[in-house]
């Protein structure tokens, strides 16, 4: 039976919301708790940004959700290509990519080990240093040599990026458009990637030369930035209702549905990150594995206990003051032990 949060949950929530908000952690924010028996909470702080007007934040404020795009555009498309028999989760990523000839060191990583953090390429990613390049992106990216021994968790852009590549030649469509598809069946109608139109619900993120324009609308990342804010690892936005959805449909997928099978495997531990926490595929998995959830740079993070029926979700532009990993910590500290109790 699922276990919805109580009033006292919620409160602590929203009180520390408020908190990281009012001590400059981001403009503002919106924080939904909810189960799958429909008890849903909203709760918001703060504006979007001060140039969007004196209004909170709503469950429909559209945000850029960074690295939540590794687990709500291209995790979901690699689990039903795998369902489809188009992807072998551990056949090399390079057979599922456009035919390259001689060596490919960073080629042979596997799906999983790619989807899982453990794939041993190299962590830096900086796509701006292949303009001019001759090859096509997964060829450049391919051949390159490997850092780690793979099975080492290390958590790396690229191999997202190389499954966002796979994905589009297996299925001859664009990226966005196949995840457009997937969202418009889970009834996530506000969810795309970018770049979206600047409205007053649209959460700005960072300045990052003074004086020029705030980044607005596009990606905030620089390399899904480069690829037209279309990639693997980042360049979604959404809102927190959507995201809302999105859990809600996972949890409530059950053992004959493809996405719950498909959260089932990857909530089996790949890799130990630290004590306590280990990489399921794509999701980090915490408490033996009862809750996963994914961060994303940008201030965003989502959070699942499929034991208990509850999901969290968090969307903020804290990076709007610069990086929001260590003002949001409170916030997601509790987050993750508010979810993860009974």
């Amino acid at each position: 039976m699922p276990v919805p949060f109580s009033a006292d949950d919620t409160a602590r929530l929203h009180e520390t919301l408020r908190e990281v908000v009012a001590d400059g952690a981001s403009p503002g924010g919106v924080v939904v708790a909810g189960s799958t028996d429909g008890h849903q909470h909203v709760m918001a702080a703060g504006v979007v940004a001060p140039e969007c007007g004196p209004q909170s934040p709503t469950a429909h404020a559209l945000y850029d959700i960074a690295s939540l795009t590794k687990v709500v555009a291209t995790w979901p498309l690699v689990g039903r290509s795998v369902r489809d028999g188009l992807i072998d989760l551990d056949a090399p990523v390079r057979d599922s990519l456009p035919v390259m000839s001689g060596e490919a060191p960073s080629g042979e990583a596997t799906v999983r080990q790619l989807i899982a953090h453990t794939s041993g390429l190299r962590a830096s990613t900086r796509l701006d240093h292949y303009r001019g390049a001759d090859l096509p992106l997964h060829e450049l990216l391919c051949r390159e040599p490997l850092e780690d021994t793979p099975g080492t968790h290390r958590y790396i852009n690229r191999g997202y990026i190389l499954l966002g590549l796979a994905l589009t030649h297996l299925h001859r469509r664009p990226l966005d458009r196949i995840a457009a598809d997937m969202w418009d069946e889970l009834g996530m109608h506000s969810t795309f990637y970018g770049p979206v139109t600047r409205t007053p619900d649209v959460a700005p993120t960072e300045q990052r030369l003074p004086g020029a324009p705030r980044t607005w609308g596009t990606a905030h990342d620089d390399n899904a930035a480069l690829m037209g804010g279309v990639a693997g690892h980042a360049g979604v936005f959404s809102t927190p209702a959507d995201l809302a959805t999105y859990a809600q449909a996972l949890l409530s997928a059950d053992g004959t549905h493809p996405l719950g099978d498909w959260l089932a495997s990857s909530l089996v531990p790949q890799a130990a990150i630290e004590p306590g926490l280990d990489r399921g595929l794509s999701w980090i998995l915490a408490h033996g594995g009862s809750v996963a959830y994914h961060h994303g740079f940008t201030g965003t993070s989502l959070y699942l206990a499929p034991s208990t029926g509850r999901y969290l979700v968090i969307c903020t532009n804290a990076v709007y003051n610069g990086p929001a990993r260590t003002r949001l910590a409170p916030l997601r500290a509790l987050a993750l032990k508010t979810i993860s109790s009974t």
